[in-house]
């Protein structure tokens, strides 16, 4: 299914989901406008409200607050998505230059505190208990993920396990928050909300392991990021993991080395040895696993073209290019 198609299942209410971002980006400060500006100009595939969405209409609600709620999501997500470029020093994201290098990493940080803030402003708003405990619970993980990743820069002994927990934390949990915490505003039952949750947690492990393929992988100009930046900044995705695993003694010690010390010269030669092992064919069945987990989960929820729309953004999930 075309992406493009996914979204318009539910047109007019991403569109209110769009004009509330920008309502809610207002501030008697500039430059926090500015930046906030910036950001939605930029663009981005909006994928987590997109789940919110489509996950409600799934579960019949008929209400409002799911706009609501698609948006709060959208703003956790961007916040982090401050926060990750100033730690990892990124310059290029989507295509066009980070925000931290335009403006600098100090009012990077702190509009990413005031989307934070501006998020739970909103929770209070849609005043619900148990989905602002998920939220709180979703954004502690995701700043201990964020916590785990940096310790393990420059770490080659990282094994795959470790690797799974950490972007299970730093990437898929707000996916998992948004399924489920759109079930509970539609008032599902348990074993659906269960269903939704365990959908989400799928759909972002799908999502996270393309990224970590495209990384090796992709063009520059289709992912509006430099290939090979996982390899700059140290870390240890799965691509990576599984060639160093299957190196030789020779291969491995360069891999390592390049790890470690961080030597630019290494990694044409680093990621032709990923592009020439079965890393990536590796990754892709760990990535259509997930997907197929994600599709399963759907069996218990409301059969309805909403449904399908779901069914169909797991399966875009293995099929893109950024």
């Amino acid at each position: 299914m075309d992406p493009k198609r996914i979204f318009k299942v539910v047109e007019e209410d991403f569109s209110a989901v769009n004009q509330l971002i920008l309502d809610q980006l207002h501030s008697d400060v500039d430059l926090v406008e500015t930046i906030s500006q910036y950001l939605v100009d930029s663009g981005g595939k909006r994928i987590r409200p997109l789940l919110v969405l489509l996950a409600a209409k799934t579960c019949n609600y008929q209400g409002k607050d799911h706009v609501l709620l698609a948006t709060i999501i959208e703003f956790l997500h961007t916040a982090t998505l401050l926060h990750d470029d100033v730690v990892d020093m990124s310059e290029l994201r989507r295509g066009r230059s980070t925000a931290n290098a335009v403006f600098g990493n100090a009012p990077s940080v702190l509009v990413g505190d005031f989307l934070y803030s501006r998020a739970f402003q909103m929770l209070v708003q849609l005043a619900d208990l148990p989905i602002m405990a998920i939220m709180a619970n979703c954004t502690n993980q995701i700043a201990e993920g964020e916590v785990q990743q940096l310790t393990n820069a420059r770490n080659p002994d990282l094994n795959e396990q470790e690797y799974r927990e950490v972007i299970q934390a730093k990437t898929a949990i707000l996916f998992e928050a948004a399924a489920e915490s759109a079930g509970i505003l539609c008032g599902v039952d348990p074993e659906q909300q269960t269903a939704l949750k365990n959908y989400g947690a799928h759909l972002g492990m799908t999502f996270q392991l393309i990224d970590d393929l495209l990384d090796y992988d992709g063009e520059a100009e289709e992912m509006g990021k430099n290939v090979g930046d996982d390899l700059a900044e140290g870390k240890m995705t799965l691509p990576l993991i599984r060639t160093l695993e299957n190196s030789s003694e020779t291969d491995a010690t360069l891999i390592r080395e390049a790890v470690l010390k961080n030597r630019p010269e290494h990694a044409a030669t680093i990621i032709s040895l990923v592009k020439n092992s079965d890393a990536l064919s590796y990754t892709l069945e760990k990535a259509e696993f997930e997907a197929e987990q994600a599709i399963q989960q759907l069996e218990k929820l409301p059969d309805n073209h909403y449904r399908n729309a779901l069914r169909d953004l797991a399966k875009q999930a293995l099929n893109r290019s950024k």
